[in-house]
């Protein structure tokens, strides 16, 4: 059997991670013959993340296959009828190139959106040839990224229903996996059983040798912003999703010695204007931050998970999780996490037998610690920009109302529900004067400073029943077992339905956070 890989783009990230775990587990501990594994992407991945997969799935030949079609529509200039024929072709000479056995497609964030056209050749092509086809939907384009509607409609989508059948198709040849609870739960009341929970891969912990930990910590001696300071960590990309003003916010009040770091840089030019924002406040107040540590770091730079382990504390600060998996590399490298409780990730880990025992819901700010009325102004403004560009078929979207539309304040607002510039505005006074105007308001910040004054946070240990779900014997099977559940009887699901339901609970939690309401906040 061949197995055919696709993705935009197998940059840094997420999404490349699941892939070189997730073949991994598939090529290894399944009892197929596998005869190729074809990588099909828009641009071809660094040399050596390459050839580092072609050496854990050897013997098994890896391909890449790169088509400039398969990229961002977003990046690319080629006009819309051209990159549909170049993707008919492609798919034609791809499938028609895979001799003397049948074929498995593995496609990655087809729901995203990024490519609609890809989506829709691909989901024709296998339907047919009667190929098997994994919609592997790690992201939607509707999880805040309303803007997106506007070029899918430039690239041919004429309605919600046309795009609901592309990326939540109900051919029988294909199935959807997702990556937490709720949507799976959210997509079978129209999908049925086309529709499966696939929890990221984490193989079991393997330590991380004590020679690379001392290179890391040796490496981190070196940089300028971490010099003789103790560091967190967060591992993360530059994104407003993140919430990296909160992760500054709770390093300060917690440990203010400390140089908090983050590892990825920007990866998307919708998130460049919030990451300069963010750049140019540390600039300018010189707070002891450094993002993006890795993003130009060379060869000599240590591993994510040496540079976690070397850290005091590990940060996730994000708002909108898929899967969370910083939550179990803290527990990979066994350093202390400090993490949001994101209601729908949470939930799904506790399940697989992880504790957090430093986990909140919000940090609450006094209102009167910074100027609640030009705040107030800015969310009204933002507010309307991010619903103007909802789409029309929402129906209810159109009525939706900002939280803060009472002229009076409330005594406390989540630090989380402020814009970038209403959280710079709470991070620019001195730590230890807001610190003492929200300390009463946040009892657990409070004993967790206690903590690490005598004696430091406490780790998250890895439970072996996650190896059952997560490890890669245990991934392969429940993914073997989605790829072979039985055609017989299709019964068509309504994929404009199940749509409506992921929008639904979007919508539910869309006014919390004015990050996710336009790049510029």
């Amino acid at each position: 059997m061949h197995l055919v890989v696709v993705h935009y783009h197998y940059r840094p990230g997420g999404v490349r991670r699941v892939v070189e775990l997730g073949a991994c587990a598939v090529v290894r501990h399944l009892p197929v013959r596998w005869q190729s594994v074809v990588l099909a992407g828009g641009e071809a991945p660094a040399v050596a993340w390459l050839e580092h997969l072609r050496a854990q799935l050897a013997p098994v030949p890896v391909q890449m296959c790169v088509e400039r079609a398969l990229a961002y529509m977003a990046e690319t200039r080629v006009p819309v009828s051209r990159l549909r024929e170049r993707l008919r072709r492609f798919w034609a000479g791809l499938f028609n190139d895979l001799s003397g056995a049948p074929a498995v497609v593995w496609a990655h964030n087809l729901g995203l959106g990024r490519n609609i056209l890809l989506a829709r050749e691909l989901v024709r092509a296998c339907h047919r040839r009667g190929i098997r086809l994994v919609s592997h939907h790690h992201d939607w384009w509707f999880e805040h990224r309303w803007h997106r509607w506007a070029e899918l409609r430039r690239t041919g989508v004429g309605s919600f229903r046309a795009l609901a059948e592309t990326v939540l198709a109900a051919h029988p040849e294909v199935c959807h996996a997702v990556i937490n609870r709720r949507d799976a739960r959210a997509l079978r009341t129209a999908l049925g059983r086309q529709v499966a929970w696939l929890p990221n891969p984490m193989p079991p912990p393997a330590p991380v040798s004590a020679t690379e930990v001392d290179a890391a910590r040796r490496w981190l001696e070196r940089q300028a912003p971490t010099q003789g300071r103790p560091v967190w960590i967060v591992p993360c990309r530059l994104l407003r999703r993140k919430n990296l003003a909160e992760a500054i916010l709770l390093t300060r009040w917690l440990r203010p010695e400390a140089c908090l770091l983050t590892t990825g840089g920007v990866s998307s030019r919708e998130e460049t204007g919030y990451a300069r924002k963010l750049r140019d406040a540390v600039h300018r107040h010189r707070w002891p931050v450094w993002l993006g540590a890795l993003e130009e770091a060379g060869a000599g730079a240590p591993g994510v998970y040496a540079l976690m382990r070397a850290a005091e504390v590990v940060l996730l600060t994000s708002i909108l999780e898929g899967f969370g998996l910083p939550y179990l590399e803290a527990a990979v490298v066994e350093r202390p996490l400090i993490a949001r409780a994101v209601a729908h990730v949470v939930p799904d880990l506790r399940l697989l037998g992880f504790e957090f025992p430093q986990l909140y819901r919000e940090i609450w700010i006094p209102t009167a610690s910074f100027d609640w009325a030009a705040e107030a102004r800015r969310q009204r403004r933002l507010f309307e920009k991010w619903r103007r560009q909802l789409p029309a078929g929402l129906g209810r979207a159109r009525g939706l109302r900002l939280p803060w539309e009472d002229p009076r304040a409330p005594r406390v607002v989540a630090f989380s529900s402020l814009t970038l510039t209403g959280q710079l505005e709470v991070l620019a006074q001195p730590p230890e004067q807001s610190w003492a105007a929200c300390a009463a308001w946040n009892p657990r910040l409070v004993e967790w400073r206690r903590r690490l004054a005598g004696g430091g946070l406490q780790i998250t240990a890895w439970p072996a029943k996650a190896d059952r779900w997560l490890g890669p014997a245990g991934y392969a099977r429940r993914w073997w077992r989605l790829v072979r559940s039985s055609r017989a009887g299709h019964s068509p699901g309504d994929p404009l339905r199940a749509q409506q339901a992921l929008l639904e609970k979007t919508l539910a939690s869309a006014l919390r956070h004015p990050l996710l309401w336009a790049p510029r906040s």
